[in-house]
């Protein structure tokens, strides 16, 4: 499984146009192939900035999904909403058993 973690910190008066891209973004990405789940969320620490937490069954399937040009046209206006550069870190990953209640 590949997990996805990104943020990016909205612009002073930008952060309602970057939330409704957002929503849009992971609202689409769930119905693509491979997704397993996809959201977004608010830093309860910096209210301009929105993090986004991905899981996909395969590298395969994330690189289809950025190749889209959808995600393509995301990242472009989310980045032009940005104060700063927009952050993305990918993790290849696989579950663990946590004891007492098995794989999670």
């Amino acid at each position: 499984m590949i997990l996805v973690h990104g943020s990016v910190v909205a612009r002073e008066g930008a952060f309602d146009e970057a939330l409704a891209l957002g929503r849009e973004h992971v609202t689409r990405s769930r119905a693509e192939p491979g997704c397993i789940a996809h959201a977004v969320y608010r830093d309860i620490e910096n209210p301009l900035r929105l993090v986004f937490v991905e899981q996909w069954a395969s590298q395969a399937a994330l690189w289809e999904h950025f190749k889209l040009p959808a995600s393509r046209a995301f990242a472009k206006a989310l980045a032009g909403l940005a104060a700063a550069a927009p952050e993305m870190t990918l993790f290849d990953a696989a579950p663990i058993a946590v004891p007492g209640r098995g794989a999670t």
